[in-house]
């Protein structure tokens, strides 16, 4: 099983406070990392962590604000400091290669290593080894995009009981057919993966909002998620002033999730206004239970489901 941990390196919203740092979520599967947003100062949310920032493979921008892209040069240089070597993908709205190509002019600095743009605003899907990436324009008045991390299906659930009544051997053979490959037996006889295995099931998902007014097209985007991490810039007493700067509320994000039949809700993205999360997290709950204000560095471990 690949261990997925989501780890929340920047909470707030706008600029730095003392409690919080700017956004950036970084999803830790197996030894990758996939970085959502960069705010200033992200690097040193990284030495504050448990992680490496030179485990980073991709980074995805959500839009150009700048509390979400402007931890990107002081990263390629701390990177470049501690001798990477390996290709660094970043994904962004469209124009991410000309801002890139500023962000690189600055000063002195060179990579020696590769950073490559990737524009997303044609792409609906982006597919790895064993995981999806999909993306959603939101509504936050400037080009800004949603994130949904998806694995594959995973195999059925082996039968140990049916295998040894075809006369499978226990040993490599069965590992085989849980990796979804054909076996001979000594007799010539073909097993198919399909004769021992239960019907595929369902990886795990998790979804990025960006920042972004209510919108109904996250709902269906967002469907059946293990974990939804949203925009919740203020509480429903200033949903008038959230709503003009292309933003939602704690109470608007908690509707999402319910209607989305997700799991579990975080609420990020907080106001520097905030200086506690009590009244954000009451008022989502009052809609929907697993709702969560995270805090800086705070983890969260996501398991298979059986």
């Amino acid at each position: 099983m690949t261990q997925l941990k989501i780890i929340f390196l920047g909470t707030g919203g706008s600029w730095p406070t003392v409690k919080r740092n700017v956004t950036s979520v970084a999803i830790k599967r197996g030894s990758e990392i996939i970085l959502f947003d960069c705010g200033e100062g992200t690097q040193r949310q990284f030495q504050k962590s448990n992680l490496s920032y030179m485990q980073i493979s991709k980074v995805f921008i959500s839009h150009f604000h700048g509390d979400h892209f402007l931890g990107l040069p002081g990263l390629f240089q701390t990177m470049q400091l501690n001798d990477r070597t390996s290709p660094l993908h970043i994904y962004g709205p469209e124009g991410i290669d000309r801002l890139l190509h500023q962000l690189l002019s600055l000063g002195y600095f060179k990579p020696s290593y590769k950073i490559i743009a990737h524009d997303i605003s044609t792409k609906s899907t982006l597919d790895f080894d064993d995981y999806f990436i999909k993306i959603l324009e939101v509504d936050h008045g400037v080009p800004t995009y949603a994130f949904s991390l998806e694995e594959k299906l995973r195999p059925g659930k082996f039968n140990k009981t049916k295998a040894l009544k075809l006369g499978i051997p226990e040993g490599p053979l069965f590992s085989k057919l849980q990796k979804g490959n054909k076996i001979t037996l000594k007799d010539g006889t073909v097993i198919s993966p399909n004769e021992v295995l239960g019907p595929p099931r369902q990886g795990r998902k998790i979804v990025v909002s960006g920042d972004t007014r209510p919108c109904k097209k996250m709902i269906a985007f967002s469907k059946n998620a293990d974990i939804l991490i949203h925009d919740s810039t203020f509480d429903s007493s200033l949903e008038d002033i959230a709503n003009q700067y292309g933003h939602t509320t704690a109470y608007q994000a908690a509707i999402i999730a319910k209607e989305a039949k997700i799991d579990i809700l975080f609420l990020t993205h907080i106001s520097p206004r905030y200086l506690d999360n009590n009244s954000m997290e009451e008022e989502a709950r009052s809609v929907f239970t697993k709702s969560f204000v995270p805090k800086d560095f705070q983890e969260v471990e996501l398991k298979l489901k059986k």
